[in-house]
């Protein structure tokens, strides 16, 4: 004899299993970045990181009387534009000289030809007071053996970010759990 299908009535369906979630609470400044991205993009600006790190990419001495406010580019072009900087008052003569070393920074940091001209507008500047947190009180210190490698390492950021993975894996215990 030959089997009828069954009705699609009396099939159960099975309860997906929930997933464990991968990794753990993350702080809302590590965020940020990706919230305010639409919000930089609007007001001209393509990275973010352009206002956060200016004091790397000015120097410290321009950085506390400037500060970066837009960038506007040709109409469908991303290269070739115009920074908008704020200046204290007073000092937009000595930035005026500089011009050229700006220009060259930014486009240093973005990597292509992005600045072609600096406007500049007098305002109050804000001094920007480097945030520090403290770090997680439940983690362990990094092994002797991996800060000393790690030290020589030029690049601030990718320092910290491997001093960060050489303490996840030495808090972690055993292997890792895959799937």
């Amino acid at each position: 004899m030959t089997e009828r299908p069954a009705s699609p009535k009396l099939k159960t369906r099975a309860m997906p299993e929930e997933r464990p979630r991968a990794g753990g609470p993350r702080a809302i400044a590590d965020l940020m970045p990706d919230i305010g991205r639409a919000a930089f993009r609007k007001f001209g600006f393509v990275q973010s990181s352009i206002v956060t790190r200016w004091a790397e990419i000015a120097g410290a001495h321009y950085a506390s009387i400037s500060a970066p406010e837009s960038i506007r580019f040709p109409v469908g072009k991303k290269a070739g534009g115009t920074l908008q900087l704020t200046v204290m008052s007073g000092h937009a003569p000595m930035i005026q000289h500089m011009l050229p070393d700006i220009v060259e920074r930014v486009n240093r940091f973005f990597g292509y030809a992005a600045v072609a001209k600096v406007a500049l507008r007098q305002g109050d500047i804000l001094p920007a007071t480097p945030e520090r947190r403290p770090p997680p009180r439940n983690l362990k210190p990094v092994p002797v053996e991996l800060g000393d490698s790690l030290r020589d390492i030029g690049d601030p950021e990718l320092r910290a970010v491997l001093e960060s993975l050489a303490q996840g894996l030495a808090n972690s215990s055993g292997l890792p759990k895959i799937g």
